[in-house]
């Protein structure tokens, strides 16, 4: 995933862990998801064309799809108020995805950080599967603030390290990055059984949506 991808990445799931928990309206949120799901589908469609068949390039750019589309189904649900079991279901093959591109960033691309940031996707994009696709409504909260802190862990502090020329790969590093994203799932477990007041943006919310 680019850099700049990458980046905007983190600003979604920011945008949507915040509508998650309550404190953006999910029409607002939509246009964000709109935007980048546009970007998400637009740019790795030109690396295709562009790519003469090379499979490390097919490949790179193969997973963004898999953010595009959600973003743009969370927008479409959050402006059209339709249910999101559709959406549930495809975070289920999302996560399965992640954790085969996970595994083959260990073993094949090299890069265990991007290793351990796809297998933290697929545990987000599992509870999104549970929140959407099971309803299991109780785990809305702990849900949007495991977004805000992935939102971070793997989209913007990568981004900048990579914007900057300053990304490093190695196994002490995707340590670090796993035990952060150990440490945000319990934090937002934590959080999320203790919940915040529901306000107007809440209310406002059609249907919880991902990331």
């Amino acid at each position: 995933m680019s850099s700049v991808g990458l980046l905007y990445v983190g600003a979604v799931l920011f945008m949507n862990g915040l509508m998650l928990i309550g404190l953006v309206p999910g029409k607002s949120a939509a246009i964000l998801n709109f935007f980048v799901g546009a970007m998400q589908v637009v740019f790795p469609t030109i690396i295709l064309i562009q790519s003469n068949n090379d499979l490390a390039i097919i490949f790179g750019a193969a997973g963004l799809y898999l953010f595009g589309f959600t973003y743009l189904y969370v927008g479409i649900i959050q402006m059209t108020g339709i249910s999101g079991e559709g959406l549930g279901w495809f975070s289920i093959f999302v996560a399965a995805c992640a954790v085969v591109i996970g595994i083959l960033q260990f073993t094949l691309v090299g890069d265990p950080v991007f290793g351990v940031i796809w297998l933290t996707w697929a545990v987000l994009w599992f509870l999104f599967f549970l929140l959407l696709g099971l309803g299991r409504d109780s785990l809305t909260f702990t849900t949007g603030w495991f977004t805000i802190f992935v939102a971070h862990i793997t989209g913007t502090i990568p981004a900048f390290f990579l914007l900057t020329g300053r990304y490093e790969t190695n196994d002490g590093y995707a340590v670090l990055v796993a035990i952060a994203a150990a440490a945000a799932l319990g934090a937002a477990f934590f959080l999320g059984r203790r919940g915040i007041p529901r306000g107007k943006a809440s209310q406002e919310n059609q249907a919880v949506a991902p990331a």
